[in-house]
């Protein structure tokens, strides 16, 4: 019997921006049902990477495998049919202010499952109980609630069409650490209930640390590490030492100083 050992996989997967080299040959696979989360510094490709699996940037060589379905250079109806695998919390929530928060929720309901509206407002009312937030909340709009009740109507949006693949992208940005520690743990139980692959991009360890099964580090455009959150701490690689310990001297910053010395 044949199986599909990796819901994502991408192998030697390149992309420039003119000169400027972003992703230099990305290797990364993520196992079906796990949760893996890409952690690095600013400007070391995680959002490209992102950004080329759903197909909003065609890289310029290598493959991207979904569920071992090469997608690289797929467009038109054929990636609108991958993408109805896939949801997504957007950094900053990326909530339509002119929409009531249902309506937000059941966005890809009504517009890419063709839902009518009542039953796609029952179950956005469904998928915002599954995040703390009551039927109360369905009519106001976004400009009517907190931060955090924002992040969690985005999150009622990612999980509502009940995708296989769940995109996270910087989850916990500008919350408090309470508030962030709600978030993730919902973000926790929502991947868990839906039995749906993760893939989050953030800087926040505390985030990594709680939504991860396996972590990935990006440095210049590659993978320099990949493990579970259990090896995390004894990585023995100096670049992830420092980055999750948030240490102004090592690697990532001498390297850097050395490029700005040089330009």
């Amino acid at each position: 019997m044949t199986s599909v050992p990796y819901k994502i996989e991408m192998q030697n997967v390149a992309k420039s921006f003119g000169p400027k080299n972003v992703l230099n040959g990305i290797d990364l696979q993520v196992p079906a049902g796990k949760s893996l989360v890409i952690i690095g510094g600013s400007g070391t490709g995680k959002s490209v990477t992102l950004k080329c699996i759903l197909g909003l940037i065609t890289p310029d060589s290598g493959t991207i495998k979904i569920d071992g379905e090469d997608t690289s250079f797929v467009s038109g109806d054929e990636r609108d049919r991958i993408m109805r695998k896939f949801g997504m919390l957007f950094q900053g929530g990326a909530l339509f202010d002119s929409l009531p928060v249902w309506q937000n929720v059941a966005f890809g309901l009504i517009h890419g499952k063709q839902i009518d509206k009542k039953q796609a407002k029952n179950i956005a009312i469904e998928k915002l109980d599954a995040v703390g937030l009551g039927a109360q909340v369905a009519d106001l709009f976004p400009a009517e609630l907190s931060g955090g009740m924002q992040k969690r109507v985005s999150l009622a949006r990612a999980i509502a069409t009940s995708p296989e693949i769940i995109f996270f992208d910087e989850p916990t940005t500008g919350l408090d650490p309470i508030m962030a520690d709600v978030i993730n743990d919902l973000i926790v139980k929502c991947v868990k209930d839906l039995g749906a692959t993760a893939l989050s991009i953030t800087h926040d360890m505390a985030s990594a640390r709680k939504i991860a099964d396996y972590i990935a580090m990006i440095h210049q455009g590659k993978i320099i590490w990949f493990g579970s959150v259990s090896e995390l701490d004894h990585s023995n690689n100096p670049y992830v030492d420092q980055f999750i310990h948030g240490r102004a001297t090592g690697p990532i910053t001498e390297k850097a100083e050395y490029t700005t010395r040089r330009a």
